[in-house]
């Protein structure tokens, strides 16, 4: 079976439809399109999607936690944040190794780009080469920009790595960036999940938010010959996915990452692909036949 064949896409198609609605499964997206305002739901997407790793159980506390200091207008919120006056308010939050100065840190560099560009949307697009083949570069760029901010306020004594910069990775250093392009998803892509904020990327430029379940899909269908996770990994199962769908190819991710989080997906498990909506398709390699080509 070649990647685009008729099989894969009518059966990727069907499970994107089968999740393709407001309420498919638990996922951070649900707490973004709480908010009305395009710029309120663009910062608490940034929010929300840099929290996003880890339980799922946990992500979403923690994102509930920080939307709850900033209230029902988070954009207002990071326009005015004050670090020397509310920053006390998240020294107690943290999520997994993310802390509370952190998070003062992150909110910092929100609120320049929002008052230099007068969006995220917009400080991406200052880096942002529309020509370019996907938005490796535009990522890069970005990073780098938001990470050239003054931090001082966050970090009374400043780290030599702070733990703010876990939230702007880059494709050169070998990173997946699953957190920012999970974020460009939520921003540009428009259906029942996505709530599509931005006008100007286009989706068919994304690249797919690289986790775990995601991988093991992406393995499972032959998405990919890379088996350690990072920018490389990310490039080739959206080149894959482009085959299929060549101007929307992320479209896929929601559901393929759901289903890995459902454990129906049997790549490298004792179960194989009873369980998996795409069986026939997939090559799940169980464990026993692995003990056995040992």
């Amino acid at each position: 079976m070649k990647i685009g064949d008729a099989d894969l896409r009518d059966r990727l198609e069907r499970l994107y439809r089968t999740f393709d609605h407001a309420d498919s499964a638990s996922d951070p997206i649900h707490v973004v399109r709480r908010y009305e305002a395009p710029d309120d739901r663009e910062v608490a997407g940034f929010c929300a999607a840099g929290l996003a790793f880890g339980r799922v159980a946990s992500v979403l506390n923690s994102i509930e936690s920080l939307l709850g200091v900033m209230g029902s207008r988070p954009a207002e919120f990071v326009r005015t944040f004050d670090p020397a006056r509310q920053g006390a308010r998240l020294e107690p939050l943290g999520h997994r190794w993310i802390r509370g100065r952190d998070l003062v840190a992150l909110l910092v560099i929100l609120q320049r780009m929002l008052r230099e560009s007068g969006s995220i949307e917009r400080f991406f697009l200052e880096g942002d080469d529309p020509s370019a083949s996907d938005v490796g570069p535009a990522l890069e760029a970005f990073s780098a920009r938001a990470l050239a901010t003054d931090l001082r306020a966050a970090y009374p004594r400043m780290p030599k790595r702070p733990g703010v910069c876990y939230f702007f990775p880059r494709p050169s250093a070998g990173s997946a960036c699953k957190r920012l392009n999970l974020f460009l998803r939520w921003m540009v892509r428009k259906d029942a999940v996505d709530p599509g904020v931005w006008t100007t990327v286009s989706p068919s430029r994304l690249i797919i938010p690289l986790d775990t379940h995601v991988i093991r899909l992406g393995r499972c269908l032959r998405l990919t010959r890379y088996v350690s996770p990072g920018w490389k990994m990310a490039a080739e199962m959206t080149a894959s996915l482009r085959a299929i769908d060549p101007r929307d190819p992320v479209r896929y991710d929601f559901s393929l990452c759901h289903v890995g989080m459902m454990n129906a997906c049997g790549f490298n498990r004792a179960q194989g692909d009873r369980q998996c909506p795409l069986k026939g398709l997939c090559r799940p390699r169980t464990r026993r036949r692995m003990r056995r080509d040992a």
